[in-house]
């Protein structure tokens, strides 16, 4: 589902607005002319813009606007004369005005798939796109929803689309954290679909929820509203859905549950549900985890014992770990060098991302329901964690192109 904002003519807003819905977008706003676009943007945050290529509406401010904001603007032109005007600013994602929704579709699904090998377009497989970052911790509360939900916010920021998913099969928190409904888990819904083989596009739009935000938004499956939903999320069940809710967006989040304990020691019926198969499954397709511990001894000593296990599921070049809450208050002078030498010394752990301890913070977002982001945009924890999605999770930015998104390097001149 795409987020789109119209300055278009009447007359070709009422051609196209039909085929906009049976595609499954959204229209959050048909606006006349830039400036209405232009002081919309915080407030709509839409993901394309999609104007007409005249002067009334599209300027070099519009484009400005949107580059900060890491929206896509696609126009529409009716002549050589509008068409010009776009070439001169510098914006290139131009189509005729006259041309249909098939063909401005591909521009707002972010341009033609190209397949990576004749193969698979050939016999019609589905190539996942999306990177899957899964984020772990042991018991205790070490803070993997803080960090899933806030990782999410900084990747959407930095201009990307994202689906944030709470597979904690022992009771979903990212919904209440967010303050969304979570009467209806919407990750367990997208496991009975996929299950049944039902899970398409349409599906996956109507059982979604969205956390909204300027220049951060992005799509939420909420999780489970008790603990005794957990057979819902079988293992199967589990891998297709996230295969499915990856076709969509280029980064999906996953909080997973965080017991690495093993359900067939427990009973002798290799046929029942398995707890922990969610977190299993959320582990198996991830493309990186992240470990998260707390930084007191009970937390590292979780932590550590957690990490041996984690590694003999998951290579260990996927796994980041990240050490929350570091203080000298529960480890004494120069905290952040204690941690790191507990953790070369008994895991053999040499690199570490270390955030520190910001309880004004935290309580802030927890009591208004939002991200650090927009909570306490200032906050160090925030800086930490934005820093560490920037150099770890997220590649170097590309000097001419910015996958998905016509931003500033990929549309300008020198000139512009």
């Amino acid at each position: 589902m795409t987020r789109l904002a119209l300055a278009l003519d009447p007359a070709t807003e009422d051609r196209l607005l039909a085929d906009v819905v049976e595609h499954g977008h959204t229209v959050v706003a048909r606006l006349v002319g830039w400036r209405d676009v232009v002081d919309s943007l915080d407030v709509l945050a839409p993901d394309v813009v999609l104007v007409g290529a005249g002067r009334v509406t599209l300027s070099a401010e519009l484009l400005d606007a949107c580059d900060e904001r890491g929206i896509r603007v696609i126009a529409l032109a009716s002549g050589d004369g509008e068409r010009s005007n776009a070439t001169q600013l510098g914006l290139h994602e131009v189509v005729d005005r006259s041309a249909t929704w098939s063909e401005i579709e591909l521009l707002v699904r972010g341009g033609v798939p190209v397949p990576s090998r004749v193969g698979e377009a050939a016999s019609g497989s589905a190539r996942r796109s999306a990177e899957l970052i899964a984020v772990w911790g042991p018991a205790g509360a070490p803070g993997r929803t803080t960090l899933a939900v806030n990782a999410a916010a900084e990747i959407a920021a930095a201009g990307h689309t994202v689906a944030l998913v709470d597979a904690d099969p022992y009771g979903g928190a990212v919904a209440p954290s967010l303050g969304l409904l979570d009467e209806a888990p919407g990750f367990a819904s997208a496991c009975r679909l996929a299950g049944g083989d039902a899970l398409d596009r349409a599906e996956l739009e109507r059982i979604v929820q969205r956390y909204s935000a300027p220049r951060a938004s992005f799509d939420v499956f909420t999780g489970l509203v008790g603990p005794s939903r957990w057979p819902e999320l079988a293992h199967d069940r589990v891998t297709a859905a996230l295969q499915a809710i990856a076709g969509q967006v280029e980064y999906v989040v996953i909080d997973t549950g965080f017991s690495l304990e093993r359900d067939e020691e427990l009973t002798s019926d290799q046929f029942a549900p398995r707890r922990n198969a969610a977190t299993f499954a959320c582990l198996a397709a991830a493309d990186r985890v992240i470990a998260v511990g707390l930084a007191d001894p009970v937390g590292l000593s979780r932590l550590l014992r957690g990490h041996g296990e984690l590694v003999e599921l998951v290579d260990a070049d996927r796994v980041d770990v990240v050490v929350n809450r570091v203080r000298a208050a529960a480890l004494g002078i120069d905290a952040h060098a204690q941690v790191r030498q507990t953790l070369r010394r008994f895991a053999g752990i040499t690199e570490a991302t270390l955030l520190p301890h910001d309880g004004r913070s935290t309580d802030a977002a927890i009591l208004t329901a939002r991200t650090l982001r927009d909570a306490a945009p200032r906050s160090p924890l925030r800086a930490a964690l934005r820093e560490y999605v920037l150099d770890h999770v997220l590649p170097v930015p590309e000097p001419l192109r910015r996958r998905g998104f016509a931003l500033a390097p990929m549309r300008r001149t020198a000139a512009g």
